[in-house]
Formats: C-alpha cells, sequence, structure tokens
C-alpha cells in the first residue's frame, strides 16, 4: 500500500504544552504506526501549499480563539485544494461548538469530529468505505486516544513549548462533578480510569527516550477508584518524592509530577489519605482550585493537611467573572496570603476569567463585574505576568491593603493603574492628585454612571478618541467630564513602570514561579493597547486537544 500524505495543523495560538491530541494522530500515521509521511505545522506554513495532501488534521483548542481557529482551517482547506472532505477538524472547540463549526458555508464538507478518539481509528473518524476513505476497515486497532504520543513531530516547528520535556498522560477521564462553567462533562463525561501510566512511559522512552517530568491532565484524579493505585505506580516510575534526574552528560536535575488541571478541595478535605498519599511523589505543584469563596472551608482544611504532610510549593485556580464579585475574589486572594503567613506554604494563585465555553471572543461580562473592572484587573495581572504572588507586602502594594481599596484601584484610569510607580511616586503625582480632588464631588451613583460609560466605552477604536468624546458630551455633569479627561491618557506613555519592580525588597523571594508551573489561560491575552503589547512578558498554557 503507497504511503498516504499526512498534513496535522495547529492554529497559530501561544500555548504552553504541545498538542497531545494531534501527537496521537501522528503516531497512528507516522514510522510507528502506519509508516506514512507525516508533517506538523503551526499556524500558516508556506510549505505546506506546495504539496498534495491525502488528509489534513487540524486541532482546536478555546473556544474564545475563534478567529486563529477558523484561519486554521481555511489555511486547510487551501493546503487541501478546495478537497473539504479531506480536511478533518476535532478538540475542544470543534465538540463544544459543533453546531457553530458545521453551519459555516465555507466549510461545508468539512469533517468535524466530536468527542475523544476513543474508539477504534474509522469509528472515532467516521471514515467510511463507501466515500473512499483509506483506513475505513480499521475498526480493531487500539484506539487512537490510547496510542503513544509522537513526539517526532515537534521537530518540524520553530515554535518552543515551554514545556515538552515530559510524559503527557492521563490516569483517568471526565469528572464526577457537573460544574455549569465547565466543559469537561460534555467533553469527556463522567469519571472513568485510563489504562496504566507505565505503558505510556514505557512506550515514550522506548520510542523517544526518557523524560524529566509527568504532566498529567487528569480533571479529578482524587475522584478516581484507583487512586492510591495511580499514586504507587507514579511513585515506582521513578517520580518519588525528591526524584532526581539526569541525561548521559546533563546536570542532575529534581523530577516533578503535576496534575495540572487541579485537585478537588472537596474531596481533599474528606480524609488526610489523599494528600498523604500525595507526599509519598514529587508534586509540584500542588494545584488546587478555589472557585468561589464558599469552598473556603474545604480549601483551607485541604491547604492545611497539605502543609503537614509537607507539600509546601501550591499552586491555586481561582474563577472570576462567573457568579462571583470583586469582593468574592479578593476575599479568596486574601486568604491565600493569609495561609501563606500561617503555614509557611507558598501558594501561587493565577486568578482566571471565566468565559462561556462557546464564546468565540474574551467580551463575557459576569452578572457582578463590569467590562471597565474587568479590564482594570486584567491589567493588574498583565503587570504581575499574571500571579498572585504569596509575599503579604507585594499583594498588598498591587492590590489593595482592603476591599475598599481594591475597588477603588479598579475603577482608576488605566494608565494610572498601570505606571502605578510613576503616578504614585514620580513626576505623574500631581496629575493623581488632581484626580482624586475632583473625584471627590462625584456622588456614589455618578460613580458607577460612570464606570458603565467607560466600560462601553471600551468597545471603540481608537479609544483614546471615544473617551475625549466623553469629555465633550454635555449631556454628563461638568464633573464627570473632567474625570474623563484622565482616563484618555496614554497607557503607553514614555515612562513605563511594571508593578512587578516597584517594591522589589519586599520580596526575597523569586517573585515569580517558573514556567511550567504557570496556568492555562488566566485572562491575559486579550490585547490592552497594541504599542503595549510588546512591554509585558506573559505566557500561556494549553489543554488537551482532540
Amino acid at each position: 500500500m503507497p504511503r498516504k500524505s499526512i498534513l496535522l495543523i495547529e492554529p497559530g495560538y501561544p500555548n504552553k504544552y504541545p498538542p497531545l491530541g494531534l501527537m496521537k494522530i501522528a503516531a497512528y500515521h507516522g514510522p510507528h504506526g502506519r509508516d506514512d509521511d507525516v508533517l506538523f505545522v503551526k499556524g500558516d506554513a508556506p510549505e505546506a501549499l506546495e504539496r498534495v495532501w491525502d488528509r489534513i488534521y487540524v486541532t482546536t483548542l478555546f473556544s474564545f480563539e475563534w478567529k486563529r481557529t477558523s484561519a486554521a482551517i481555511d489555511f486547510a482547506l487551501r493546503a487541501a485544494r478546495g478537497q473539504a472532505e479531506r480536511v478533518f477538524v476535532g478538540g475542544i472547540a470543534a465538540t463544544l461548538m459543533f453546531d457553530e463549526f458545521i453551519s459555516e458555508p465555507r466549510w461545508a464538507g468539512v469533517r468535524f469530529i466530536q468527542g475523544l478518539l476513543d474508539q477504534p481509528p474509522a469509528l472515532s473518524l467516521q471514515l467510511s468505505a463507501e466515500d473512499g476513505d483509506f483506513g475505513a476497515d480499521d475498526i480493531s486497532s487500539r484506539p487512537l486516544e490510547e496510542l503513544v504520543p509522537d513526539y517526532g513531530i515537534l521537530d518540524h516547528t520553530s515554535y518552543t513549548y515551554p514545556v515538552r520535556d515530559a510524559y503527557f498522560g492521563y490516569a483517568s477521564r471526565g469528572c464526577v462533578r457537573k460544574c455549569s462553567f465547565c466543559g469537561v462533562p460534555k467533553l469527556e463525561g463522567g469519571q472513568r480510569e485510563m489504562p496504566p501510566i507505565t505503558s505510556l512511559v514505557a512506550g515514550v522512552e522506548e520510542h523517544f527516550g526518557p523524560r524529566k517530568d509527568l504532566i498529567l491532565m487528569d480533571n479529578n484524579v482524587v475522584a478516581s477508584a484507583r487512586y492510591q493505585e495511580v499514586v504507587a505506580e507514579i511513585r515506582d516510575l521513578g517520580f518519588e518524592r525528591g526524584a532526581t534526574f539526569e541525561r548521559e552528560g546533563g546536570p542532575l536535575v529534581r523530577r516533578r509530577v503535576d496534575f495540572n488541571q487541579g485537585v478537588d478541595a472537596r474531596i481533599l478535605a474528606k480524609t488526610p489519605m489523599y494528600l498523604r498519599e500525595m507526599a509519598k511523589i514529587c508534586i509540584d505543584p500542588l494545584r488546587i482550585a478555589f472557585d468561589h469563596v464558599g469552598m473556603r472551608r474545604v480549601y483551607e482544611r485541604s491547604v492545611e493537611m497539605a502543609a503537614d504532610f509537607g507539600l509546601r510549593s501550591l499552586s491555586n485556580y481561582m474563577l472570576y467573572n462567573f457568579m462571583d464579585t470583586p469582593s468574592d475574589l479578593y476575599q479568596r486572594m486574601s486568604i491565600n496570603i493569609q495561609l501563606n503567613k500561617r503555614l509557611g506554604v507558598r501558594i501561587w494563585s493565577f486568578p482566571m476569567r471565566y468565559l462561556p465555553v462557546t464564546t468565540k471572543d474574551r467580551s463575557h461580562v459576569g452578572k457582578h463585574w463590569n467590562r471597565y473592572y474587568l479590564r482594570s484587573f486584567q491589567i493588574m495581572l498583565q503587570a504581575t505576568h499574571g500571579v498572585v504572588s504569596g509575599s503579604d507586602e507585594f499583594f498588598h502594594r498591587a492590590f489593595g491593603e482592603s476591599l475598599e481599596e481594591f475597588e477603588r484601584l479598579l475603577a482608576l484610569p488605566h494608565a494610572f493603574i498601570f505606571h502605578r510607580d510613576f503616578y504614585e511616586h514620580g513626576n505623574g503625582r500631581p496629575l493623581l492628585d488632581e484626580y482624586h480632588a475632583i473625584l471627590r464631588h462625584l456622588a456614589p451613583r455618578q460613580r458607577a454612571e460612570l464606570i458603565a460609560l467607560l466600560g462601553d466605552t471600551l468597545r471603540a477604536r481608537p479609544r483614546r478618541e471615544a473617551y475625549l468624546k466623553l469629555v465633550s458630551d454635555k449631556s454628563l455633569s461638568p464633573v464627570m467630564r473632567e474625570l474623563a479627561r484622565f482616563h484618555a491618557v496614554e497607557i503607553n506613555a514614555d515612562e513605563v513602570t511594571d508593578i512587578a519592580h516597584v517594591f522589589p525588597e519586599l520580596t526575597p523571594d523569586y517573585l515569580l514561579p517558573e514556567p511550567e508551573v504557570a496556568v492555562e489561560d488566566a485572562g491575559l491575552f486579550e490585547p490592552i493597547d497594541e504599542p503595549l503589547r510588546d512591554q509585558i512578558s506573559v505566557g500561556h498554557i494549553e489543554a488537551d486537544a482532540a
């Protein structure tokens, strides 16, 4: 049988982990499978247009990356020379927004695949002999979901994934929860076990050599009926507590296990067993979700038990813009600061802005938030690289000494938020003082009205001109028009001060965690102002695709 030509495309969004779904498809088609000719590209790749492809696979990730995902599908159709039936699109967005994809006229004929590829290849890919699909007779092979990922495809791209020296896999899929903000129930269904991790590790080592870390993408591993067996297996694979790793001729480095989707505080708090077992492996960091302040009791209990077992490097997912309020968010951030001080632990908090799982952009505004506050908080996070530091002094400097101070910061002109040092301690101080003097003349009702107007103005381009229109809007009170003038101050001024460097003496430890600790998407990547984008260093992460 002649070799087929297979093109794998990942859209051009920034992400932290390599595309696991495409790596498994490559394992099926590549040298360790059907021995087809496989090429992997990220974003537009002109060289892919010079060849004829028998099949093209496109992975999808977050729904709000709709533009980049659309561009990748359009590129796939160009590479397929208009033969849409040769293009297969799957993954997270394709599953959650299936109807949106198939209703797009220009993609008529493209094969959109929902869910996991957990059946034999021909069934998962919905291949048909009647349609002339090669591989349509493969109805008994191992599911693509269970294949050992092909790391070799990563050598064909210049894109550098921050985390790649790791075994990527699952001990379980699905989740026992059905949280209304989460897409996992639709993506993966209920909790179920996966084949032993040992087979994954052995397969990767056989074909690609050993890896330093173990990244497990389980959605709720502590809900697994095999939890203790999973921990024992991880330990036996060489990831016991304090484990190290050394390649020939290389330095001795510390190994790391990361359940990168986090663990469930509601289960952890039930018995010390879970964290006692977790402490037997080189977990770093231990990620625990703290989605709303109502979880405070079980969350604090989980962190306390973690500290008791010597687990002191923690990372915290903190959902906001869902049903929470700014007060709820500030309380949760403060609780972590208090836990750090009381227990001697280090919790890196990563606030993550809620977006509906089928939204095509980042425009969603939660019930108790407003557009202006969301952008203000985004700017704070941009300046701190998405991290709420465990340092008490730094936290209060960046986010305020109290809830009232936090809300005051959220309402500030955005230039004043980002360039804090310049306006509070530098040449910009007179302008800040003038702003506060005028603000005192504004009634609470008018403040709320102004914030709403400013939020609506955020949609306009160019934004500064839209703010200046408020200054001349005679339907507003003179005080509101005067305050609007401060919001028109350019955020990309010459003197730029990153909040992260305002008080370096307050943080004797490293301010930022290692890139590997960063989270999936903390809402950092919606542009603030074009000139500002190059001044800010941020990271990004990806979830498993297809």
